[in-house]
């Protein structure tokens, strides 16, 4: 086999909540995880010499900072092996979105060369990797429903929420995770997620008590610079939405919908607002 190609599935969090900060600097996390049928596509093709990333999306850098580099360069280091490949990456998660669309990146790259250079290396293993790369990374090794705990990486497989109709919607900016971190402040949440209670709803397949039951302690930080973040939240909900609520760090924001035809003609309507990426997907597992 010379060349492969593999996905890299978008997630949204039905639940984010921030326990503490840890004495390395990162944060204790609790959320439950989902991912979405909105994916890049990742060419991986065996070349002569290095790692290279190729991306026609200007924002994704093509150099060894990108995540999906680091995914090759650190299997080279686990195999102690010269993996020569060339990355090709169709970017089609938004970028810089609360969406983990690096880290799904990453986590196709470790699978896709486990098997393009028939490495045989374990997901176990490849876990491990991909948490020295990315917090988000053993998640998307994995995807479906996920409660995420510590830093996101120790992983309990949930009752599968998926088929379930989401309309995203993403203001055109992009947000740092890390400045949402610095900038968190836990006396500033008014409200946190009861992801007990959610996954309660989520083994019962109760969808609107589920989508009565989202939270995201991040909200206290991006919309209160990006109030349109808010804004986005609402029109969902006006157009038929269950629930809505920014995913991840942000900005992206996501609406659960009961069925097709009012996610569809929600998603027209935000759509026609413009200065918004809108998306129609839904849950997978």
């Amino acid at each position: 086999m010379e060349r492969l190609y593999i996905n890299g599935m978008g997630k949204i969090n039905l639940s984010l909540d921030v326990i503490n900060k840890r004495p390395d600097g990162y944060h204790n996390l609790k959320m439950v995880m989902q991912t979405v049928e909105l994916h890049d596509v990742i060419e991986l093709k065996k070349a002569h010499s290095g790692i290279n990333v190729i991306c026609e999306n200007s924002l994704v850098p093509g150099n060894s900072s990108n995540i999906a580099y680091k995914a090759a360069k650190a299997l080279c280091e686990y195999t102690k092996k010269d993996l020569n490949v060339l990355i090709n990456i169709d970017k089609n998660i938004p970028v810089a979105a609360g969406m983990a669309g690096g880290s799904s990146d990453a986590a196709a790259v470790l699978k896709g060369m486990n098997e393009l250079f028939e490495l045989n290396i374990g997901i176990d293993a490849l876990m491990k990797i991909g948490a020295k790369i990315g917090a988000d990374v053993p998640y998307c090794l994995q995807g479906g429903t996920m409660l995420a705990e510590g830093t996101g990486d120790i992983l309990t497989q949930l009752t599968p929420f998926s088929d379930v109709h989401i309309v995203l919607a993403k203001p055109r900016i992009e947000v740092s995770t890390g400045w949402v971190f610095k900038n968190y402040n836990a006396d500033e949440v008014k409200s946190r997620p009861d992801t007990d209670s959610l996954i309660d709803s989520i083994n019962k397949g109760d969808l609107k008590c589920i989508a009565s039951k989202l939270g995201n302690v991040l909200e206290s930080v991006t919309i209160k610079t990006y109030p349109i973040i808010e804004d986005i939240k609402a029109e969902l909900m006006e157009y038929g939405a269950l629930g809505s609520l920014m995913s991840g760090s942000g900005p992206t924001v996501f609406g659960i919908f009961g069925n097709i035809d009012v996610a569809e003609k929600a998603f027209e309507k935000i759509s026609d607002k413009g200065q918004l990426d809108c998306y129609l997907t839904k849950t997978i597992c």
